[in-house]
């Protein structure tokens, strides 16, 4: 009985692990032909217990089922060719075992490869099937186009230098070994050897080897299921060994014993989960104490660059082995190929993923997504605390605004009575003094006035806007600037109309005011889901000491400027949504870019 049962199971472990292998066939060279084999090696099963399930009067089909053997190595071996990389090179050899293997599949169609007899030995057996001279030449036929396709992966084991493949390699030879340890235990009763075939019961553990030993580096979630499913099946095997012991204590009812093994169980599932974790991901665990020390390292970290070089040097530290930390930045590229960690915001929350970890062992990939989502963590707070520093910045920005917007209408109240005064005093005087007076008392006047404007609390509203209408409309009474192609068609934006004129209308005084501007030039593109805004000319440029706070109040590059102008814009800017900066496009000395989110 115990052999149906470990037969049984093991022909459900094959279809359902042939399923899953079909399902990832993608990420492993040759996974349909292993799922082929797998699909052979279930038939195989069913040959053997086909009698014993239905009678014998099944049995001519369970020997067709048994004769196909031959295709299943000839499968195998074709597996084990494209598994390595040698398809071209080995084509015509695998064209000849399936010849073989065909050819000897007809033959005991033809000739009766054996019978199905009683065989003592193997008990709670009914039926077991004793080859003839057709059966042993199909056994050798399987038997060495198996130990073909077992050489063509030592021999790829024995020349690459690859530590993932190597180990891939030494786990579908090993699962080998195994199956052909299992599969010995039928050659009893072909022998004649009156032994119980002990090692047939191991089984069911074939196909787990065989499958988990290729998708184990190749398809990592496949690691999470094997620790799962080792966790429930230790907690099962405790479970069971414990029920006898229930005998020892004093309860008569079988609802308190069943009570007193799920207590067991529930004890024992922590540590039993650990220990799975253990051995599917030898040296990749991290216990509560490592998890809380990486978690107090990294809140330690005051900005995004102490952050990732602070992760950088944790993480390599503990898998042994440098690897990059990549927080909050675009570039995904390393000089050297080292293995990264890229964090970066997605949506409400931050996301990360694994780049250049293919040869890296399961156990310190997953100490690495262990690490990552302790970064995630830490990457959230400092978002979180960078959003309190920012908006503490705006609350005093809008308390020094407010006293500054009462100061300057104050001020400005102020100057008009005496700039009046003086502009009426020197109505008599000659022409060229009227001039020069007239212009400083429009200077200070429009110092006033963009004083007001940038002091004063507003708030912008967006509509859909066409730059390019609104940027020929600004520049219609300056011959000097030039529209560039990428304004020649509509091009629609969300901005406020007055501010968006307001910002073009700065920008454009500013190029002209600024010294040895000859040319001016406006032109746009779109990035996505952004409009890019250039306003170049060819002056002098921006002097170095002044680039820094080129957004500040009162910073100029104009003798003759007031210093708001660049400041408004960037309120303006900021207002929308968007940003303004100081971008190099040669062959232009100065080039502002105004960036806008685009219309939806």
């Amino acid at each position: 009985m115990a052999l149906h049962i470990v037969l049984a199971l093991s022909l459900i472990e094959t279809l359902v692990l042939a399923g899953v292998l079909w399902h990832w066939a993608k990420a492993v060279p040759g996974a349909r032909l292993l799922t082929v084999f797998l699909l052979g090696v279930a038939t195989w099963i069913v040959s053997n217990e086909l009698p014993n399930w239905f009678g014998p009067a099944t049995m001519p089909w369970a020997l067709r089922l048994g004769a196909t053997i031959p295709m299943t190595s000839a499968a195998f071996l074709h597996f084990s060719v494209r598994f390595c990389g040698l398809e071209e090179r080995l084509r015509p050899g695998v064209f000849v075992a399936y010849g073989v293997a065909l050819a000897t599949m007809l033959l005991t169609w033809i000739v009766p490869p054996g019978e199905f007899i009683h065989f003592p030995a193997f008990t709670g057996v009914e039926w077991v099937l004793v080859p003839h001279l057709a059966g042993w030449i199909a056994s050798m036929v399987w038997a060495l186009l198996a130990a073909a396709g077992v050489a063509v992966l030592l021999y790829r084991l024995w020349r690459t230098d690859d530590a993932r493949e190597r180990r891939q390699l030494a786990a579908v030879a090993v699962s080998c070994g195994w199956g052909l340890v299992c599969a010995s235990g039928y050659g009893f009763a072909a022998l004649g050897i009156p032994w119980y075939p002990w090692q047939v019961l191991a089984m069911p553990a074939y196909p787990v080897i065989l499958v988990y030993g290729i998708l184990r580096y190749q398809v990592f979630v496949a690691n999470a299921w094997a620790r799962r499913a080792l966790a429930w099946t230790l907690l099962v095997g405790l479970g069971l060994l414990s029920v006898p012991l229930t005998l020892l204590l004093p309860l008569d009812s079988r609802w308190l014993s069943g009570a007193a093994v799920a207590v067991v169980c529930l004890a024992l599932n922590g540590p039993v989960r650990r220990i799975a974790e253990r051995i599917v991901y030898p040296g990749g665990t991290a216990s509560a104490t490592d998890l809380q020390a990486w978690r107090d390292a990294l809140a330690a970290a005051p900005s995004w660059e102490a952050l990732e070089s602070s992760a950088t040097e944790l993480l390599s530290k503990r898998v042994g082995l440098r690897v990059d930390v990549r927080v909050n930045r675009t570039d995904d590229v390393t000089e050297d190929g080292s293995p990264m960690l890229i964090c970066r915001a997605s949506g409400t929350g931050w996301a990360t993923s694994l780049r250049g970890w293919d040869s890296a062992p399961p156990g310190p990939r997953h100490l690495a997504e262990l690490f990552a989502g302790v970064l995630t963590e830490a990457c959230g707070r400092l978002q979180q605390a960078a959003l309190a520093e920012q908006r503490e910045r705006e609350r005093q920005l809008q308390a020094r605004l407010a006293e500054l917007g009462a100061l300057a209408a104050s001020v400005a109240h102020d100057l008009r009575n005496p700039l009046n005064i003086i502009a009426m005093a020197v109505a008599t005087t000659p022409p060229d003094v009227r001039r020069e007076v007239a212009g400083q008392v429009g200077r200070i006047s429009h110092l006033a006035e963009d004083l007001l404007d940038y002091a004063k609390p507003w708030q912008v509203r967006p509509v859909a806007v066409d730059a390019a209408l609104q940027v020929r409309e600004a520049a219609r009474h300056t011959p000097e600037v030039e529209i560039g192609r990428g304004l020649d068609e509509t091009l629609t934006l969300h901005a406020d109309p007055m501010r968006f004129a307001q910002a073009i209308g700065n920008l454009l005084s500013n190029a002209r005011a600024a010294p040895g501007v000859r040319r001016v030039l406006v032109d746009a593109e779109r990035d996505g889901a952004q409009v890019h805004l250039h306003v170049c000319d060819d002056g002098a440029g921006v002097p170095a000491d002044l680039r820094e706070r080129l957004f500040e109040p009162f910073a100029s590059r104009s003798p003759a400027g007031t210093g708001l102008g660049l400041a408004i814009v960037a309120r303006i800017m900021a207002a929308h949504g968007g940003s303004v900066r100081l971008a190099e496009r040669p062959p232009w000395n100065t080039c502002f870019t105004l960036t806008f989110p685009a219309a939806s």
